[in-house]
């Protein structure tokens, strides 16, 4: 008798999420879309042979631990047209950072679905100004306004924005 889960069974997954496989699956792919490894995947299913996956075949994924995956920052799940440097730009982070809070995530094949961190961007400094955080319908020139500053000066205090893609909650520097 073998312990060979068939592709009708349902594995137990405590503490993870069941997956049923489609068409191009691999223990690869999945584990760079649920940001996991392909030995956590074998380790939670026992008995699955990762080279004959079958089509409706139940998984288990397993959940990495809280906290663990993204430390000070928060988890992104990829879009169409999503790269590192837009979503570097989009949350005021440099690809670098992005790298090095995603090991083992390939920068040039991030698929979408698949989760990332995106650490905390680093403060910027502002000498002799103060901070203040976007809100929706906030562009720079209204900044600019409410705070008596030039749209170039505000450009010039922050460095790596978009100002044509002003984000709520992005906190930039209003210069003094």
């Amino acid at each position: 008798m073998t312990d060979q889960i068939k592709p009708n069974q349902v594995p137990p997954c405590p503490g993870g999420t069941l997956y049923t496989i489609m068409p191009g699956d691999s223990y690869f792919g999945l584990a760079r879309r649920f940001n996991t490894t392909i030995e956590a995947l074998i380790a939670a299913n026992p008995g699955a042979d990762p080279q004959n996956l079958q089509i409706g075949q139940q998984i288990c994924i397993p959940i990495p631990p809280t906290g663990m995956p993204c430390p000070g920052g928060f988890l992104y799940v990829i879009r169409p047209g999503d790269t590192y440097f837009s979503i570097a730009r989009r949350f005021g982070t440099v690809v670098p950072a992005l790298i090095s809070a995603n090991p083992g995530v390939d920068p040039n094949r991030l698929m979408v679905g698949q989760s990332i961190c995106v650490p905390a961007p680093q403060p910027i400094p502002c000498p002799g100004g103060r901070f203040y955080t976007i809100v929706s319908g906030d562009t720079l020139f209204s900044i600019g306004r409410r705070f008596n500053t030039t749209v170039n000066a505000l450009i010039a205090a922050n460095p790596g924005i978009d100002p044509n893609n002003l984000q709520p909650g992005q906190v930039i520097c209003i210069p003094g």
